[in-house]
């Protein structure tokens, strides 16, 4: 049995719950952050004053942080507030049209049938009934799974469920899928977009990514006083435990004694030891190099051809005019195949772009804030060439027309001033994670391997262990905080703990609910 010292590299989700479960198990844990507070993606911009979640904002699944925080002695509930949102997100788009989706899926239904039809709203309910069964087939067999595997897939299955397994379409994509279920263009270019929760074009994307839409309509939660204040809870709770938090520490190299990791070197060349290392990190900077020559054989090659989308951000403090917000509204292009082919075809941001605006002001889009200026989260999916491409002030302005003329079509007027506009390109996403050039989701999820293909927990060094959205099961808030209980789970096991790892549960299922690219 080793001993029990951990250090877990950056304090994004994953990390932070690593540290948690591992602190809370006895384990003694330095938590090495290069930024000045954790939360990594799940960061805050300053605007005009007052500061605004930009990066994730949707939540869903909250059962999966109350067990993290059951399972450390806590209730999630003591820390952050959550409420439910009614209307899960309002649809826009340029012919005037619009249409909401509900929590109550019935709701949902007679929404669609009132948009489109008795034939669309029964298509709506076959689709939901699908995306149900499609999570219920993969959620032990692949979520669950630690390593998982193709053949692990087929045989946990058994004879009888390798019918299931067919019917949820592995090689059909999701666009392909969606003309059994929806004729309306629009309604399939709104299902589409959940190809998007991975990074993804829906038009690559396997048709086993319907099952987001189960997972969203289980519900979609806000938290009081921003995404942030989940992280931070992680971070308290974790220091009550014992663990350390180290900021505007960065990690300069990974160590290795004997095949092994054996510990950190920090920039400033301090050097520390320890029995196992947790990396909340994109596997790229492991593989390209950026934490030292020994990681870079611990994961696979990452492929520039295979990252997901980044994105072109406005955090703004706006007066909006003439449309209805809700919290999440998506205001679509014309043409949805012309917007990816751009991105991953032409690596060039799309000539007219899908908005996504959360009004984080707005719980149940009622109404704007009386009297003044609402905060507002605008994004569009970009190209993930931060690290080859400048993305200069013209072609940002560029973007700009095209992303508030989209908004305008639709009928949303904005008024908002340069010093209340904080942009984010996918040259600055590639500042803050390096090694992505900017891309938000890790590896995309195009053909039916690629979900086979992220790193697992244990990467190819003993003692090095992974977290996060480029590693299994995927990228969202709950899916990247499960990816840092497996990593806390592999390490109990390997190095032993002061009680027994078989006495953590088993984390529960999630999917992807983060920076919303609606």
């Amino acid at each position: 049995m080793f001993g029990n010292r951990i250090i877990v590299v950056g304090a994004g989700v994953g990390g932070l719950t690593a540290a948690l479960t591992l602190a809370s198990r006895g384990m003694d844990v330095t938590v090495l952050e290069k930024a000045d507070h954790p939360g990594g993606k799940m960061r805050e911009v300053a605007v005009g004053g007052t500061r605004l979640d930009a990066g994730p904002t949707v939540f869903t699944l909250p059962r999966i942080f109350e067990e993290i925080f059951a399972d450390a002695g806590d209730d999630l509930h003591r820390h952050v507030t959550l409420k439910p949102a009614e209307i899960l997100a309002r649809h826009a788009w340029t012919d005037g049209s619009r249409l909401d989706l509900f929590a109550d899926p019935e709701r949902s239904a007679d929404a669609i049938r009132a948009f489109a039809g008795r034939r669309e709203a029964e298509g709506f309910r076959r689709f939901q009934a699908e995306a149900r069964r499609t999570w219920r087939t993969l959620q032990d067999s692949f979520v669950r799974s630690a390593e998982p595997s193709v053949k692990g897939l087929v045989g946990s299955a058994g004879l009888r469920g390798l019918g299931d397994l067919w019917r949820i379409r592995p090689f059909d994509t999701l666009w392909k899928a969606l003309g059994d279920y929806f004729h309306d263009p629009r309604l399939r270019q709104l299902f589409g977009r959940y190809a998007t929760y991975c990074g993804s074009s829906p038009f690559l994307a396997p048709a086993t990514l319907m099952l987001v839409a189960h997972v969203e309509q289980e519900g979609v939660w806000l938290v009081e006083g921003g995404m942030a204040r989940l992280a931070e809870a992680l971070a308290r709770l974790a220091g009550r435990h014992g663990a350390v938090f180290r900021h505007g520490a960065e990690v300069r190299r990974i160590d290795a004694a004997g095949g092994r990791a054996s510990g950190v070197t920090l920039a400033t060349g301090e050097r520390i030891e320890a029995d196992a290392i947790v990396v909340n990190a994109d596997s790229g900077a492991l593989s390209g190099g950026l934490l030292g020559p020994a990681a870079v054989r611990a994961v696979p090659p990452a492929h520039a051809a295979q990252r997901s989308l980044s994105a072109v951000t406005w955090s703004l403090l706006a007066e909006a005019a003439d449309f209805p917000l809700a919290r999440h509204t998506v205001f679509f292009s014309d043409d949805y195949a012309a917007e990816f082919d751009d991105i991953f075809g032409r690596s060039r941001l799309p000539r007219s772009p899908t908005v996504y605006v959360c009004a984080q002001d707005r719980d149940a889009g009622t109404g704007a804030p009386p009297g003044r200026p609402e905060r507002l989260f605008c994004l569009v999916n970009a190209p993930p060439t931060g690290d080859i491409h400048p993305f200069d002030p013209t072609e940002i302005e560029q973007c700009a027309n095209s992303t508030f003329g989209i908004l305008e079509r639709c009928g949303l007027r904005l008024r908002t001033t340069p010093e209340h506009t904080v942009v984010t390109t996918p040259r600055d996403w590639e500042r803050l994670f390096p090694a992505t050039g900017g891309a938000l989701y890790g590896p995309a999820s195009h053909g039916w391997k690629a979900s086979f293909s992220r790193p697992t927990a244990r990467s190819r060094m003993p003692g090095l262990y992974l977290a996060g959205g480029s590693i299994h099961p995927g990228p969202g808030v709950p899916m990247v905080a499960l990816s840092g209980r497996m990593a806390a789970l592999a390490v109990l096991r390997d190095l032993g703990s002061r009680r027994s790892a078989s006495t953590v549960r088993s984390p529960a299922t999630a999917m992807p609910g983060g920076t919303s690219t609606r």
